[in-house]
C-alpha cells in the first residue's frame, strides 16, 4: 500500500481513538471534581461512624443517585471496585502515537521551520521528546519539594511560560503550540500513572492487610487530580489551535498561547467555585473582557496594496510551484484544491490566513520565497 495512504489511515484511526478516549477521561475527571466539590456532610450518624466524609445526591437519566466519599477508606472493601485509569492511558498513548506519526516521522515538513531554528529533523525530534520528559520531571519535583498548592501553582505557571517560549524558539509555530499541549498532557497522564493509581493501590493493600491506611498518599493524589483539572482546558485548546493560524501566526505566538491558557484556567476556576455554590461572576466578567481584548489584539491589519496588482496567472504560477504538491486531486487536505484560478478564488480567504501566518506551506517545505509569499498574500487579499 502507498505510504501516504497508510499515514492518512493511521491519522484517522488514531485521531478518532484519541478524541473518544479524551472525552471519556475528561468526562470522568470533570464529573468527579464536580462530585467532590459538591459533597456535603453526611446526614445519618451511621454513615459518620462508618467513616463517610461527605455525600452527594444527583438526578440524571431518569433516576436518582446517591454517592458517598469516605474520609480515607470504607470499613470493608467492596467486591466490585471500579478503576478510572485506562481512559487516561489510552488518551496519552494515542496522542503520543499521533505526535510520532504526524510530526516526528515528518519532522522536516511539520516540526522544523528553518526561519525559526535551523535544526536537523533528528535534533527537532530529540528536543520534542526531551520537552515531554523535562516537563514531568520539573513538575513532579515541584510537587514533592514544595507541597503547598500556591508554590506549586507558581512553578506550573513558570513552566508553562518557559515551555511556550522555548517551543516557539525551536519548532514551527503550529508544532510549537502542539508541543506545549503534549507536555502538559504528559504531566496529566503521568500524574495518573505515577501518583494517583499507586495511591489507590496503597490504600487497597492496607485494607487487605487489615490495618488503617495512611491518608497522605490519597491527599497527594487528590492534589494531582486537582492540577489535572486545571490543565485540561489548555490541553484541549492546543488540540484545536493548529487549525487556526490566528493563534500561532502572530508576532509572539507563545505570548498569545499563555494568555489563552490563563483565560481557560480562570474559566475552569469559575466552574469549580460554582460547584461549591459560590458564584464568582467577577471571574466570568474578567474572562469575557480578556477574550475580547485578545480578539482585538489578534485582528489582522489591512494588507498594504502592492505596487502592482498581482495577476491571476501569477497567483496560479506560485500555487502550482509551492502548493499543488499537496493541494491537488481527491486527496487534497480538507478538500482544498488549488489547481485552477476558480479554485484559488474560492479559497482566497483561507489562502490569505494560512500563507500570511507562515502556516503554509508547512515548514516552508516547498521553498516559497518572501516575494512569492508577499505576492500570493496580496492577491488573496484582493480576491477575498
Amino acid at each position: 500500500m502507498d505510504a501516504e495512504y497508510l499515514r492518512d489511515l493511521a491519522d484517522l484511526l488514531l485521531r478518532l481513538l484519541h478524541v473518544v478516549a479524551g472525552i471519556a477521561w475528561i468526562g470522568a475527571s470533570f464529573y468527579f471534581i464536580r462530585l467532590d466539590l459538591g459533597l456535603r456532610a453526611p446526614e445519618r450518624e451511621e454513615d459518620v461512624r462508618k467513616g463517610v466524609g461527605g455525600e452527594y445526591w444527583g438526578v440524571h437519566g431518569g433516576g436518582f443517585y446517591h454517592s458517598q466519599k469516605y474520609k480515607v477508606a470504607p470499613p470493608k472493601l467492596p467486591e466490585h471496585l471500579h478503576w478510572f485509569k485506562w481512559e487516561a492511558y489510552t488518551t496519552w498513548l494515542s496522542g503520543f502515537a499521533l505526535l510520532l506519526v504526524l510530526y516526528w516521522l515528518d519532522a522536516d515538513a511539520r516540526l522544523v521551520d528553518p526561519a525559526v531554528a535551523d535544526l536537523d529533523p533528528w535534533q527537532a525530534v530529540a528536543a520534542s521528546a526531551a520537552g515531554l520528559a523535562l516537563a514531568w520531571l520539573v513538575y513532579d519535583l515541584a510537587c514533592r519539594a514544595l507541597r503547598r498548592d500556591g508554590l506549586v501553582a507558581a512553578v506550573v505557571v513558570a513552566l508553562v511560560v518557559a515551555s511556550a517560549w522555548g517551543a516557539s524558539q525551536l519548532f514551527a509555530p503550529r508544532a510549537a503550540v502542539l508541543q506545549v499541549g503534549a507536555m502538559l498532557g504528559t504531566i496529566m497522564a503521568a500524574n495518573v500513572f505515577f501518583s494517583i493509581i499507586p495511591a489507590h493501590r496503597e490504600l487497597i493493600r492496607a485494607k487487605e492487610a487489615g490495618h488503617e491506611p495512611d491518608p497522605q498518599p490519597g491527599i497527594d493524589a487528590k492534589q494531582r487530580s486537582v492540577h489535572n483539572n486545571y490543565l485540561t482546558l489548555p490541553v484541549v485548546f492546543t488540540m484545536l489551535a493548529g487549525h487556526f493560524p490566528l493563534v500561532y501566526g502572530s508576532g509572539r505566538p507563545w505570548l498569545v498561547l499563555v494568555a489563552i491558557f490563563v483565560l481557560l484556567a480562570l474559566t475552569r476556576h469559575f466552574f469549580n467555585l460554582w460547584h461549591r455554590e459560590r458564584r464568582a461572576w467577577w471571574i466570568a466578567a474578567a474572562v469575557a473582557v480578556g477574550a475580547v481584548a485578545l480578539a482585538v489584539a489578534l485582528a489582522p491589519e489591512d494588507a498594504a496594496a502592492p505596487a502592482e496588482a498581482v495577476s491571476d496567472e501569477r497567483a496560479l504560477e506560485i500555487t502550482t510551484a509551492r502548493c499543488q504538491s499537496c493541494h491537488s486531486g481527491a486527496s487534497a487536505p480538507a478538500g482544498v484544491r488549488l489547481e485552477t484560478v476558480e479554485q484559488l478564488r474560492a479559497n482566497a480567504g483561507g489562502i490569505h490566513r494560512q500563507v500570511s501566518a507562515n502556516a503554509m506551506p508547512p515548514g516552508n517545505s516547498t521553498g516559497m520565497t518572501d516575494d512569492e509569499r508577499a505576492a500570493i498574500v496580496a492577491w488573496a487579499a484582493a480576491a477575498r
